[in-house]
């Protein structure tokens, strides 16, 4: 069983017992959060797709950690005019792990 989830306007693939990043929640450490914008629903032998989200379906989850990603460089150059500009950008994100899907 698994279902696609909309959480910080990324879409994620989530299975029970699973850890995934998402976008940073409002969240304390080692508490819980329900995602209730789940879009697909898939199951040994059906499939349920919203439109746009399943009613009635949600996933729960704990979170184990908050953390800050790789370093992305982002470069602004203009060729002649002696312009260079580098900044570095780290995204925040909180780890998941998916517990259960509750239909």
């Amino acid at each position: 069983m698994f279902a696609i989830v909309e959480t910080g306007g990324k879409q994620y693939r989530v299975v029970p017992g699973e850890v995934i990043e998402v976008e940073k929640l409002p969240v304390e450490e080692g508490g819980e959060v329900e995602l209730d914008k789940v879009l697909l629903l898939a199951r040994e032998d059906e499939v349920k797709v919203g439109s746009p989200y399943i009613e009635g379906v949600r996933v729960k989850a704990q979170v184990l950690a908050h953390g800050r990603g790789r370093k992305i460089l982002v470069m602004k150059f203009k060729k002649r005019k002696n312009y260079r500009r580098k900044r570095g950008h780290r995204q925040l994100f909180t780890a998941l792990k998916i517990r259960d899907i509750v239909a």
